[in-house]
């Protein structure tokens, strides 16, 4: 089994900043991808940010040069480092986790973090 633990979100004013932290444990495959959704009300969820293995990074172009994924291996954590907040980035931000043997489908997910941007 896995467990996903979510941390860090919040209400900040639009342009402000906020620190996304998600713990794996369990289970944990060395080879894997962790990464951040986010669903906003009534709309799909949607990719934000991944990181496979260490260094292999994927961005949604909407948040590209705003947010920052990194990964602590040791730790089975991976943070997002969101900066210049807008109003259209609240939503409910949810980590996961995925490995090679399942075709990389997030399988596993935390329970979610709500992230409101004030105008």
């Amino acid at each position: 089994q896995v467990q996903l633990v979510e941390s860090g979100g919040g209400l900040v004013q639009a342009g402000g900043s906020l620190r996304l932290s998600c713990a794996a444990s369990g289970n944990i495959f060395s080879s894997n991808a962790m990464g951040w959704y986010r669903q906003a009300p009534g709309k799909q969820r949607d990719l934000v940010a991944s990181i496979r293995n260490r260094v292999n990074t994927n961005y949604a172009d909407s948040v590209k040069g705003r947010f920052t994924i990194s990964r602590d291996n040791a730790k089975n954590t991976v943070y997002l480092q969101m900066n210049s907040l807008k109003p259209e980035d609240t939503a409910v931000y949810y980590c996961y986790i995925a490995f090679p043997f399942e075709n990389w489908v997030p399988n596993y997910w935390g329970q979610g973090t709500q992230v409101t941007v004030s105008s």
